[in-house]
């Protein structure tokens, strides 16, 4: 039964804590905070666990075996890296690292060590998410053409990334889950409305070898919360609302009908006839995702095997970023995704 140990207890941290706690086959053994006055609360709520101020004695630990880390996204590589070193197992809150250099070391060394390297790809666990990957894989919805989302919300404003790192990295991790193929370029544009604030908002287009086309649209300053996802297919369309808990995903027989012209004259000429169908909501897994997802790093702590949020789709995402940190700056240029 691995020991599991969490490092920051901030906004995120505590849901992790809380799983592991109740995870079947997992130890609660330590939080580290640099903070005195959250590790107080931790005490409080959960006696007994040991709690650490300096990551290097939560490390001395002889009862850890592995380590999640939610902390700013500066302090992934860093803490991570010291982690694999030390022979633990290790869960990294999203984005993996802020380059694909220190991505890319996180996973030889895991290789080297023999040591699970897992994201926090929290979405790829929603029961919605792996729906939409069966309708996609199973060929329900037909040919994949677009997917086109918006992903906004009030806050929470972040020093070290933008917009982008934060909350695209949602949405990028979906379609890398869903979607076979990988895209191939990106544009990005973006603002910062706060001074000394990164991109708070910000849209994002992914080009693909074929005809598939990702767009994707985030933003800290929104009067309201959104989570909504069209995905178009050559059959079916699914409509995703993450904050519809009674029915997250819609699919709909919608869609175009091209025909040719029966004139010889005309045979080059295309007839569009629309589609207009029944709508389905099938019934998804409402189990909690982080739930799920602790779940899975201890099964591939005690089992070996890989999971799909591993280094290499860590690295994946911030190559993707990396790109479009770049078109950001080059306002809108499309940038090649490094292979």
């Amino acid at each position: 039964m691995p020991g599991i140990g969490v490092v920051g207890y901030g906004y995120w941290g505590p849901n992790l804590v809380r799983n592991f706690a109740e995870t079947a086959g997992a130890r609660l053994v330590s939080v580290c905070d640099s903070r005195a006055e959250r590790l107080s609360l931790v005490e409080k709520r959960y006696p007994g666990i040991e709690t650490h101020t300096q990551f290097s004695e939560m490390l001395k630990s002889p009862k850890l075996d592995a380590v999640a880390i939610a902390t700013p996204v500066h302090l992934h590589f860093s803490l991570a890296e010291q982690a694999l070193n030390a022979g633990k197992h290790v869960l990294v809150e999203k984005p993996l690292a802020f380059s694909s250099k220190d991505a890319a070391r996180l996973i030889e060394l895991a290789e080297a060590k023999k040591r699970v390297l897992m994201v926090d790809h929290t979405f790829i666990y929603t029961g919605a998410v792996k729906k939409i990957r069966e309708l996609v894989s199973n060929g329900a919805i037909g040919d994949f053409l677009y997917y086109d989302s918006v992903r906004v919300n009030l806050g929470l404003f972040q020093h070290d990334v933008n917009v982008l790192w934060d909350l695209a990295v949602h949405d990028l991790s979906i379609l890398d889950f869903v979607l076979p193929e990988r895209a191939t370029a990106v544009s990005a544009t973006g603002m910062a409305h706060v001074p000394g604030k990164p991109e708070n908002m910000a849209y994002l287009t992914l080009y693909f070898a074929s005809n598939v086309l990702a767009h994707i649209h985030v933003n800290w300053l929104s009067p309201v919360k959104v989570r909504k996802t069209l995905i178009g297919g050559s059959k079916k369309m699914i409509v995703y609302d993450d904050l519809s808990p009674g029915e997250r995903i819609r699919v709909y027989d919608s869609g175009i009908t091209l025909t040719q012209s029966p004139k010889q004259e005309d045979v080059y000429k295309l007839l569009v006839s629309y589609r207009s169908g029944d709508m389905w909501a099938p019934k998804v897994d409402e189990t909690e995702a982080l739930k799920a997802e602790s779940a899975e790093f201890v099964r591939c702590i005690e089992t070996g095997a890989r999971p799909e949020n591993d280094g290499a789709a860590g690295l994946r995402i911030v190559r993707i970023l990396e790109a479009a940190s770049e078109s950001l700056k080059k306002r809108g240029q499309p940038v090649e995704i490094q292979r």
